[in-house]
């Protein structure tokens, strides 16, 4: 990322029905910090996100919350998934009478499937009582229909949501306003992007960045992007088909015109893409290595001319 940030301000009304609070959290992977969003026209108000814990949103919070009516109250908190940035403030807010006097406000998250590990919940405060979120689950405000996208790439937990009124999605950080996007599971994640433009969503507000007001031109150029690096790595295997390829061996010919300091951080991407090729049946591991690191596993094309020995 080279292209310098744009200056948002830490509160604004971004529609009839949508103000963005800034978590005051800048850095390099959450830009201009992350993004919270209060919604609904009336008293009711849900609330997307809380922040990562800067003693400094919860005023900031509050005064938008007044702002936007004066006897506003927040009903829901929907946490989009388990990074801590999208869920740190959760504490502050709810011992904050001022932002719901009746103190009934509830907290909803995609809960993680059986089994799976997830270590950046493991902070979460455990005293919270969390509401188990589901894939189409609809959330109302005054004037706001919120539909709940269940979207697994970033993390095995990452949901978007469809504004009905507004025919547009809060991205979390599938989609951001800045740059392109990191995840855990590529296969996931481009199932998501197509699951997302499918709604044709007129505008996007993402978890991190400005809005985006052609929501599916910004979905085409990422599902675009990760095309071109998914065919560059598969060119370069199939048209090198009796060659063992470590992850260094790729990211060293697909990215020979950018500085050497940018190779490590390209491998993890082109590890996520070698996993998604395994799962799709054009690559495996070479038979006669056994590495735990993904970075100097060794790899192979694998299609009918290549059998396996």
């Amino acid at each position: 990322m080279t292209e310098a940030l744009l200056t948002l301000p830490s509160s604004v009304r971004l529609s009839e029905c949508v103000w963005r609070i800034l978590g005051l959290n800048p850095g390099k992977f959450t830009l201009q910090g992350t993004n919270t969003y209060l919604l609904g026209k009336g008293r009711k108000k849900l609330l997307i996100d809380s922040g990562e814990g800067v003693p400094e949103y919860v005023s900031l919070l509050k005064q938008t919350l007044q702002e936007s009516s004066p006897d506003a109250a927040i009903s829901d908190i929907i946490i989009s998934h388990g990074h801590r940035d999208h869920w740190g403030g959760i504490r502050d807010i709810l011992s904050s009478v001022d932002l719901n006097p009746d103190n009934d406000i509830r907290v909803h998250k995609f809960p993680l499937s059986t089994g799976s590990c997830s270590g950046h919940m493991e902070h979460f405060p455990s005293d919270i009582d969390l509401q188990p979120m589901h894939h189409g689950q609809i959330f109302t405000a005054d004037g706001v229909t919120l539909r709940v996208v269940y979207t697994p790439g970033h993390t095995k937990d990452h949901c978007t949501f469809w504004l009905e009124e507004e025919q547009s999605l809060f991205t979390a950080d599938c989609v951001l306003g800045h740059g392109s996007a990191v995840f855990e599971d590529l296969s996931s994640y481009m199932d998501g992007l197509q699951q997302l433009r499918q709604l044709q969503p007129k505008k996007l507000y993402p978890g991190h960045g400005p809005v985006i007001e052609n929501g599916v031109a910004k979905i085409d150029e990422y599902i675009q992007h990760r095309q071109y690096r998914e065919q560059q790595v598969i060119h370069l295997m199939k048209t090198n088909r009796d060659r063992n390829w470590t992850v260094m061996d790729i990211v060293e010919e697909l990215y020979k015109d950018y500085p050497p300091s940018l190779h490590l951080p390209a491998a993890g991407g082109i590890v996520l893409h070698l996993r998604k090729l395994q799962k799709d049946g054009l690559v495996r591991t070479a038979c006669d290595v056994q590495m735990e690191d993904m970075r100097t596993k060794v790899w192979e094309w694998h299609d009918e001319e290549t059998p396996k020995v």
